[in-house]
């Protein structure tokens, strides 16, 4: 009895000692927003840059109709709206569809974006997000077009969007766009940390060990312009990949489309691809990727074909060197693509 009394006595002190020494101490910061049906990011879904106004709420609704259950939008796409009208529109549960929308450079002062969230989700038609990304590593002083704010660092703009999850406005935060010297410094200083990051890749800017660092730091890649450069406002001087030889070999001998083959080939390295399309026909053809896969001697045989060819590329325009640490960082002497 005496043993057992001494072993609780021990154990009380333990516990006082915790409690006064360790005060402050609480396990990792966790959403508390509402419960959802879908935990993790899809691997497919619609991308919305770019896309009509006057047809994106359709391409919404047809999409969620479809099958999809992952919308990617944007503030500064200037569609959020009608993106949220084709959601409603749906009548697909809310708790049935994953909903990312981003931060825009204009607006990383705290204040700025605690309106730009409030004002994406009420576009959106959501009560919150289930992503909220800081688009671009880079601060523009609201009302002064690209004028660089060197007062708002990436930090202040980080412990913004942490507050963003403690108020339930968001489930997820993330970035996009970020060298890898960027996501390194935000891993460093997180209370909560990123849970995805949006950046280009594709076949023709791989990236793959950018891709490999992500899944050794557990955050989530989500790839945009998956299709290369199909997006005509991409001219890097390169064969477009629906013609490149390899890829209608490679779609051939699945029987697939050359688009169906390069999204299933994102899909299967694990990144979440989100193309864009307005046409009905294209949103079935796009989602049909999911049933074409690949052999171990064929995504070899694709990581070959890596050009290393970045297609967007907006940092000469804002005088800013993007993606530093990366394939085809911004060069002061060209700039090709303007993606938002």
């Amino acid at each position: 009895m005496s043993f057992i009394l001494r072993a609780l006595s021990a154990a009380s002190v333990f516990a006082i000692a915790l409690y006064v020494f360790l005060p402050h101490w609480r396990p990792p910061l966790a959403s508390e927003s509402p419960a959802t049906s879908i935990r993790d990011i899809p691997p497919f879904g619609l991308g919305t840059w770019l896309s009509d106004r006057e047809k994106v709420a359709h391409a919404v609704e047809y999409a969620l109709a479809s099958g999809y259950n992952h919308i990617d939008a944007a503030l500064i796409y200037r569609n959020e709206d009608q993106t949220g009208k084709g959601i409603a529109a749906s009548k697909v549960a809310r708790d049935d569809i994953w909903v990312t929308s981003k931060l825009w450079n204009a607006h990383h002062r705290p204040h700025e974006a605690t309106a730009a969230i409030k004002k994406s989700i009420s576009d959106l038609g959501v009560k919150y997000l289930d992503l909220y990304l800081i688009h671009w590593p880079v601060a523009f002083v609201p009302g002064e077009g690209t004028k660089l704010d060197e007062g708002t660092s990436i930090f202040d703009t980080w412990r913004a969007m942490e507050s963003f999850v403690r108020a339930n406005l968001t489930r997820h935060i993330g970035i996009s766009n970020f060298a890898r010297k960027d996501v390194e410094a935000i891993m460093h200083m997180c209370e909560i940390c990123p849970y995805a990051h949006e950046f280009e890749t594709h076949p023709y800017l791989q990236q793959q060990r950018f891709v490999d660092f992500h899944n050794e730091i557990g955050v989530k890649v989500i790839s945009y312009s998956p299709l290369a450069n199909t997006n005509p406002i991409y001219d890097k001087g390169i064969r477009p990949i629906l013609e490149d030889p390899f890829w209608t070999d490679l779609a051939a001998k699945k029987n697939a489309t050359v688009v169906q083959a390069v999204l299933a080939w994102g899909v299967q390295r694990g990144t979440t691809v989100i193309p864009k399309s307005v046409h009905e026909k294209y949103i079935d053809e796009n989602l049909n990727a999911l049933d074409v896969s690949f052999n171990d001697e064929e995504m070899t045989a694709i990581s070959h074909e890596d050009k290393k060819a970045r297609m967007n590329n907006p940092g000469k325009s804002w005088g800013v060197k993007l993606f530093a640490d990366l394939d085809d960082p911004t060069k002061f002497d060209d700039i090709k693509g303007e993606e938002l």
